[in-house]
């Protein structure tokens, strides 16, 4: 799964490497944050309708159009790609509502000894930025009678199984696509279940640096860079 990560590359840098348009206001209200939970906004690279590409702000925590209240997408923050296609939570979205959810890097936690778990820092290897692969949906509270009810657009994180930088912490990591694969993810004209699952594959070998990290990142209440500082096993 991924639970946590990370986003701090300023917005004018991520949009001039992912080649995207901002989308209004989106400038104004984004900031690093070095502690991403579910239900949190966090930034976004979708297809926009003149065959380019937009950053924008989701919700993380997928609520199905179908949901009769919000809550549901604190459980939908990841989608495993072996099911994505026929889980009814997440069909629909990976049929036509794809996206590629931005990071700097994600944390993952390794049993320890006893009930200790230590968390460790994944990012690219090569110190670029990661697109991971996503879905969104749109939703709106059926239950509210005023026709002018704010829609809620909502994202959830494919996760596939480890490869060999994340086995060792966990069996499970988010979809990575190099920029060539992000292309076909976000191009709405693919649409056939076979090619688009053949694209929700671990990364190679190498593509990750790992590090181990401050176990204060275990709490949403902390956010800064010295969480995701390289630590020695004695917390130093």
């Amino acid at each position: 799964m991924c639970g946590r990560y990370v986003l701090a590359t300023p917005i004018d840098e991520l949009a001039s490497f992912f080649e995207a348009r901002r989308a209004p206001n989106v400038d104004r209200v984004w900031v690093a944050n070095y502690n991403i939970a579910p239900t949190r906004m966090v930034l976004c690279l979708s297809p926009d309708a003149g065959g380019g590409r937009v950053l924008d702000e989701y919700r993380w925590g997928l609520i199905p159009s179908w949901a009769k209240e919000p809550a549901i997408g604190s459980r939908l923050f990841n989608a495993r790609a072996e099911s994505v296609a026929v889980k009814p939570s997440f069909r629909g979205a990976f049929r036509s509502r794809r996206l590629a959810i931005l990071s700097d890097g994600f944390y993952e936690w390794r049993q320890g000894p006893g009930s200790r778990r230590r968390p460790f820092f994944l990012s690219r290897s090569d110190g670029k930025p990661m697109a991971f692969a996503g879905l969104w949906e749109s939703w709106r509270d059926p239950q509210s009678a005023d026709d002018e009810a704010v829609w809620v657009r909502s994202c959830a994180i494919i996760t596939t199984s480890a490869n060999p930088e994340v086995a060792p912490i966990h069996d499970r990591m988010p979809v990575v696509l190099e920029r060539d694969v992000l292309d076909r993810w976000l191009d709405p004209s693919v649409v056939e279940r076979d090619e688009l699952e053949a694209l929700l594959h671990p990364s190679p070998a190498g593509t990750l640096a790992v590090r181990a990290v401050d176990p204060r990142v275990g709490s949403v209440h902390n956010n800064g860079p010295e969480l995701i500082a390289e630590v020695t096993p004695d917390g130093s």
